[in-house]
Formats: structure tokens, sequence, C-alpha cells
């Protein structure tokens, strides 16, 4: 049995506390970008790994942040 979880266009606004609306969702679908979802009949659901994926893919890492990363490990 698939132990894949998924979320509805309702819970994935939630889970990007509203950052994203059902329309903004619905309209990414039809123009084929932002994140993966499956479609079966009328159930559109987001599979949680796609998600997580989608997340990585679009995390923006700061300058600053690497260089006081190395920093701290050479004055260790």
């Amino acid at each position: 049995m698939d132990k894949t979880k998924y979320l509805t266009a309702e819970e994935v606004s939630e889970r990007y506390r509203g950052g994203i609306s059902v329309g903004t969702l619905r309209n990414w679908r039809a123009m084929r970008v932002g994140p993966d979802f499956v479609k079966i009949g009328k159930a559109v659901l987001y599979p949680i790994e796609a998600l997580d994926a989608w997340d990585r893919k679009n995390t923006v890492t700061c300058g600053a942040s690497n260089r006081l990363a190395m920093g701290s490990s050479e004055e260790e």
C-alpha cells in the first residue's frame, strides 16, 4: 500500500500560511508551474514529498549566512 500523504489545495494554502492562495494554485496548475500534483477525476492532491522537494528547490541561501557559517567553523 502506498504510504504517500497528500494535501488538498486548501491544505497547501494553509501550509504556506495563506501566502499561496487556492486560486494561485489553480492558475499554476493551468500553466504547469508550481508544485507537482496528482489529479484523480476532479480531485487535485499534492503529495507532501513533492511539496518538500519544491520547498528545497525554492530555498534562497543568503551569502552572509554562508560567510558566517564558514567563519564560525574556522574559530572553533
